[in-house]
């Protein structure tokens, strides 16, 4: 038995590889899980004590030598496939493709980013809620149209359960929960039962803000929305308020900018008006400040909400509300 040791060892101090196979053959032999010193250790046990003092450390010597040898192929291989004449080591790498943030998102975190910079906090609500959060809540009458399903999805097994179709229901939820002053904007997805088109989507993305506390006037709406303007489309921007109607603001105004596109002078972005809408907005109705039990008679506010979609569409020049969520790789990889 110790001279087959001794031959193997021989063996394995001669062996050479060229090839990934040879490699491999010399794995299997010599350091597999049925290799052929395996089988020597099993028979190693019946050998006559006088021989194991002698044959012990040959076996060890071998299986060590197996292991290096291995290695010491692979090694080399690998080196001249380095080295080989069909690669050039001196070529620039292969870079992995660079991801960029969603267009909806760098707009989404800008209008943070500017609201916050004026005292605003920002705060979170549930997509799914109940009529009260959503409607009711908000001053809706029973029989408004926003209530029946052509423009709201209901959940079917309880029919006072709903996608909510603004972020106002974190508004309500916000006016439970806190005591005045209030400061927030509300940043998130909403979801609507309408036609998609170019202008119009099922699901969309809305901010909101609230302000509540005591002498809180519509100047200060306007001076707000004044500010963010400016910082969202340039320092020239001017805004005008035309007259509306909410059902949880009064009074109620639409914003409108300057068309930061042509100056004013009249594009197809403003439709030759020189003016395009932003938000609406208004002072928040006392009855929705009693619904959410804070004293109307001491307490004011403003309330103010504006599509991220629109002003992504305003700032880039966009014309298609479906180009957002196609995940067209030639149109994301523009931002």
């Amino acid at each position: 038995m110790l001279d087959k040791v001794k031959s193997l060892i021989s063996e394995i101090k001669d062996t050479s590889a060229k090839t990934n196979e040879e490699i491999e053959q010399f794995r299997l032999k010599f350091i597999g899980r049925n290799n052929i010193i395996n089988d020597l250790f099993g028979e190693f046990k019946s050998v006559p004590a006088d021989q194991k003092r002698e044959l012990g450390p040959a076996l060890n010597q071998l299986k060590v030598l197996a292991a290096a040898k291995l290695k010491e192929l692979s090694a080399s291989l690998n080196s001249k496939d380095v080295s080989s004449a069909d690669v050039d080591v001196t070529l620039p790498g292969i870079h992995a493709m660079e991801g960029s943030i969603h267009p909806i998102s760098q707009t989404r975190s800008r209008i943070i980013e500017i609201f916050e910079r004026q005292g605003f906090n920002v705060e979170d609500g549930p997509e799914i809620d109940n009529d009260w959060n959503n409607f009711t809540a908000l001053n809706f009458p029973e029989n408004h149209p926003a209530r029946e399903m052509q423009d709201t999805y209901f959940i079917e097994k309880d029919p006072d359960i709903l996608l909510r179709t603004h972020t106002s229901n974190v508004q309500t939820r916000l006016m439970k929960a806190k005591k005045p002053p209030i400061r927030s904007i509300m940043p998130g997805r909403v979801y609507r039962n309408e036609a998609i088109s170019a202008r119009a989507h099922c699901f969309f993305h809305q901010v909101e803000g609230l302000v509540v506390g005591e002498n809180i006037s519509f100047k200060d709406l306007k001076n707000t929305l004044y500010h963010f303007s400016k910082e969202m489309f340039g320092k020239d921007t001017k805004i005008r308020l035309r007259p509306s109607y909410f059902p949880f603001t009064e009074p109620s105004a639409e914003i409108d900018i300057s068309c930061f596109i042509c100056g004013g002078s009249g594009c197809k972005i403003c439709k030759q008006t020189g003016w395009v809408e932003i938000a609406g907005s208004g002072m928040v109705d006392p009855n929705v400040l009693e619904n959410c039990g804070i004293d109307s008679t001491k307490y004011s506010g403003f309330a103010f909400g504006m599509g991220i979609e629109r002003v992504t569409m305003l700032k880039y020049q966009l014309d298609d509300l479906r180009l957002f969520s196609e995940n067209d790789i030639r149109f994301l990889k523009q931002f």
